[in-house]
């Protein structure tokens, strides 16, 4: 069996997610290493995944015309949206607070 180690490029899609892998290859006649990309479909189901995770990707029987890989672990999770404005938000929070405690201690001065 196969496995396959790329980022998601795309999720729009339901239970199927499109996994960009990378790879190096060396060019015989000019001696120099270029990289080629190629997109895989792979099913998702049971994961909840977005743009940018990275995963490792298995071969399995075709389960539509060109969606013949299966997701088998996410190995690391890009950040959410969410998860970026709760922590801009906290941020923002920390400031004032910070300012505000700064210009009291100003004033009493």
């Amino acid at each position: 069996m196969r496995t396959k180690k790329g980022i998601i490029t795309s999720a729009k899609m339901q239970d199927t997610v499109t996994v960009t892998i990378h790879r190096s290859v060396f060019h015989d006649k000019y001696k120099k290493r270029f990289s080629i990309s190629k997109k895989f479909l792979a099913d998702s189901k049971g994961f909840d995944l977005a743009v940018g995770d990275e995963v490792v990707i298995a071969e399995c029987r075709p389960l539509s015309k060109r969606k013949y890989f299966r997701v088998q672990e996410v190995t690391k999770r890009a950040p959410r949206v969410s998860e970026l404005k709760e922590e801009k938000e906290l941020t923002a929070v920390t400031n004032r607070e910070s300012s505000d405690s700064s210009a009291s201690s100003d004033s009493s001065q």
